[in-house]
C-alpha cells in the first residue's frame, strides 16, 4: 500500500514538473461552515451508548434508533477517514472506511455491553443451561437446545445477506418504513393474543418447555429484523406470542436468544472490521460507549417483562408509528 501511494505521489510530481501552467491553488476551507467529523466523540459515544443500551431489548428497533442518532449527531458523512499517518484507513476488503461505515461498525460493537447486561441480570439460566449441557438439568438443555435453533436460520441469513442489508437498507427511509409497519403488525399480534387467552385458564406454553418446531419458527421471524427499523426484539416476542408463550417469557427467550445472535454478530464485526474500526474511532469513546450501553440495557431488561405483562405489546406499536411520522416529516424537509 505504501509502494502504492508513493508511486502515485511520483506521477504527480512527474506531471507537475512538465506542466507549463502552475496548478491552481486549492480552495481554501469556509470558515463559516462547521468542519467535518471524523471521530467518534465521548459526548457521541454517551448518546450512542444510551440509545444502544434502552433500545436493544425493547421492540422499537435499536438500529433504527442508531442510524437515526448517527444522522443528528453528524455520523453519517460517506467520506473516506484518514489514520495518523495520512493514509486512508481500509477494511478487509481493501475498500476506504467511511465515517458513515464506522459508526455503522461502532453500534454493533457496542452492543457487546447490552450483551453483558443480559448475562449479568440472567445468569441463573445461563447456570441452567451450562448444567443442562452437562445433563444433570433438563429443561436447561431443552432451553439451550431451542436457543440453538431459534439462532440457526439468523447466523445462515446474515452470513448470505449481511453485505447487501448493509449497502442497501441502512439509512433513514427503509428505517421509517420498517418501524410503522412493524407496528401495524404489533397491533395485529397483540389483538390476537389477546383474543385467544381471553380467559385465564387459556393454556399457554411454559418457555422450558416450548417445542423445538417453535423454537423455529421464532428464528425464522428473527430473520425479518434484519430490515434495519424492525427490530429483532419485536420479531422475536411477536413469535413467542404466536407460539404461545405468556408476553414475560417470550421477552425472556428474546433476551436469551438476543445473548447468542448478537455475540456471534459483534464477534463477526470484529474478525471482520476489527482493525480498521480501531483505527477509525479511538478507543476511549468505544470503551465508554459499552459501559453506557451496559448500565442501560440493565435496567430496560429488567423493566421489559413486568411492561409487557402489564401492558402488552401496542404502547411501544404507538410509540413506533409516531417515530415513524416524525422522522417522515423530518426526511421530507430535509431535516435528517
Amino acid at each position: 500500500m505504501a509502494a502504492l501511494f508513493a508511486a502515485c505521489l511520483s506521477g504527480a510530481q512527474t506531471i507537475n514538473e512538465i506542466s507549463a501552467d502552475p496548478p491552481p491553488a486549492a480552495p481554501l476551507p469556509d470558515a463559516s461552515e462547521p468542519a467535518a467529523k471524523s471521530d467518534i466523540s465521548y459526548p457521541d459515544a454517551v448518546v450512542l451508548g444510551i440509545v444502544e443500551g434502552l433500545t436493544e431489548y425493547l421492540p422499537v428497533s435499536s438500529t433504527g434508533h442508531l442510524i437515526i442518532a448517527n444522522a443528528f449527531l453528524g455520523l453519517d458523512s460517506r467520506e473516506p477517514l484518514f489514520d495518523a499517518d495520512g493514509n486512508p484507513v481500509l477494511n478487509g476488503r481493501c475498500e476506504p472506511v467511511t465515517l458513515k461505515a464506522a459508526a455503522d461498525a461502532y453500534a454493533v460493537v457496542i452492543q457487546l455491553g447490552a450483551i453483558a447486561a443480559v448475562a449479568f441480570v440472567y445468569w441463573e439460566w445461563l447456570v441452567k443451561m451450562f448444567f443442562g449441557l452437562l445433563g444433570c438439568n433438563p429443561e436447561g438443555l431443552r432451553l439451550l437446545r431451542n436457543i440453538m435453533a431459534a439462532f440457526a436460520p439468523a447466523a445462515a441469513a446474515g452470513l448470505l445477506l449481511g453485505e447487501f442489508i448493509e449497502s442497501a437498507l441502512f439509512g433513514v427511509v427503509p428505517v421509517i418504513a420498517a418501524l410503522f409497519f412493524g407496528a401495524l403488525l404489533m397491533l395485529w399480534t397483540q389483538r390476537r393474543y389477546a383474543s385467544a387467552h381471553a380467559s385465564p385458564h387459556s393454556p399457554r406454553t411454559r418457555l422450558e418447555n416450548m417445542r423445538a418446531r417453535s423454537a423455529l419458527l421464532i428464528g425464522i421471524l428473527q430473520c425479518v429484523a434484519m430490515w434495519p427499523g424492525t427490530s429483532r426484539s419485536m420479531m422475536t416476542i411477536v413469535g413467542g406470542y404466536a407460539v404461545g408463550l405468556r408476553p414475560a417469557d417470550s421477552a425472556r427467550f428474546s433476551f436469551l436468544l438476543g445473548l447468542v445472535t448478537l455475540s456471534a454478530a459483534s464477534a463477526y464485526k470484529i474478525l471482520k472490521d476489527g482493525d480498521a474500526l480501531l483505527r477509525a474511532v479511538s478507543s476511549g469513546p468505544l470503551l465508554l460507549g459499552m459501559a453506557v450501553a451496559f448500565a442501560a440495557a440493565a435496567v430496560s431488561v429488567r423493566w421489559l417483562v413486568e411492561f409487557l405483562t402489564r401492558r402488552g405489546l401496542a404502547p411501544f406499536a404507538y410509540y413506533r408509528i409516531a417515530l415513524a411520522l416524525i422522522l417522515g416529516a423530518l426526511a421530507y424537509f430535509n431535516f435528517i
